[in-house]
């Protein structure tokens, strides 16, 4: 049967979809190959290597390893959450582990035909949003794998929205009642899927804009809303000056989406922008890269995408007005630390 396995990677971003491959740390440990395909052998090799690490983070980090090398099959599923814009990229296994002497970083690998990446996390419930969540860099996907092969048996071509559509079918169909322990960065990844999906479900369009200026005080700037409309246009002017009227002008166009932001769009903005003028684009979504590439090549010019917001909207919580508050009702508590003993 077909396993199905989620794995997290802070450290490398688009080269993973971009050149096909999944990877993990602990260079130090060269070919795993050379290693004997045991879980102690691992153990006593990453004691060696890192002599001051707890045995109970030893014996975690052999069963990720072992996980990685040995029990991952060629065509088998994997999920990758990318935290930089909070989606979930989802492939196929298509070779057996190696090791990239030439990389410069995270250089046990395995090659991954990818099939669906982009999907906005909220495209899925919560409880497997939670699950995919996991502190282990590899793990086994056991209880909400039915969500995501969903997604990847969607047609080639699907829409976000058909995608959403034929996850939540699935959905709909389950009632889920697994524990999962509350560790701490189960309970942030929670609050920030909260607070991405309060500001898309709890907010119309013309709300969003009126939520960004009030961000953008927050944040310190001056900012107004134009006149409402639906054409794509300047839908907040921000600036320093207490009156407006010393440079420079930032003009800030909104779109309440969870979708990627292509160049035509920010290009519209860009047309928009007069000598001495900054622009803003402000989405929950993410964007292509032919958008990002537009942001490298244009001075002046910021993106802001759904994980930037949810950022700006944790840091500066207490400055936002108390109706955005009412729509994001947040508190602050202590959790047990991912490092405590189990």
């Amino acid at each position: 049967m077909t396993a199905m396995w989620g794995i997290h990677n802070d450290t490398l971003t688009t080269q993973l979809v971009n050149e096909g491959f999944v990877s993990i740390g602990w260079d130090e440990l060269g070919d795993l190959r050379q290693l004997p395909r045991t879980w102690e052998a691992f153990k006593s090799t990453l004691a060696k290597v890192y002599p001051d690490r707890k045995p109970q983070a030893i014996a975690g980090w052999a069963g990720v390893l072992t996980r990685f090398r040995d029990e991952m099959q060629v065509g088998d599923v994997v999920i990758a959450p990318y935290k930089p814009d909070s989606t979930v990229n989802i492939g196929l296994v298509a070779s057996e582990y190696y090791y990239d002497a030439d990389a410069t970083i995270h250089r046990h690998r395995r090659r991954i035909e990818w099939k669906r990446v982009g999907i906005p996390r909220n495209t899925f419930s919560q409880a497997a949003r939670y699950e995919i969540g996991a502190f282990l860099t590899v793990f086994a996907v056991r209880q909400h794998g039915d969500e995501f092969l969903a997604a990847l048996q969607a047609e080639p071509y699907a829409t976000t929205e058909q995608v959403t559509r034929a996850v939540e079918a699935v959905v709909e169909t389950k009632v889920d009642d697994s524990p999962d322990e509350p560790r701490a960065s189960r309970i942030a990844q929670h609050t920030r899927d909260f607070v991405l999906d309060s500001l898309l479900g709890g907010m119309s369009h013309r709300d969003f804009e009126i939520f960004t200026a009030d961000l953008l005080r927050a944040l310190g700037y001056q900012a107004r809303v134009t006149a409402y409309s639906q054409d794509g246009g300047v839908d907040v002017i921000a600036h320093h000056d207490p009156l407006g009227l010393e440079p420079p002008l930032i003009k800030v166009q909104c779109k309440h989406q969870m979708g990627t932001v292509g160049a035509p769009a920010v290009q519209q903005l860009v047309g928009t922008q007069g000598v001495g003028e900054l622009s803003l684009f402000v989405t929950l979504g993410s964007y292509s890269p032919d958008a990002r590439a537009i942001e490298r090549q244009r001075s002046g010019l910021r993106l802001l995408g759904g994980e930037d917001v949810v950022d700006l909207v944790l840091s500066h919580y207490s400055a936002l007005p108390e109706w955005v508050r009412a729509v994001i009702p947040l508190t602050s508590v202590l959790v047990v630390d991912d490092t405590a003993d189990a």
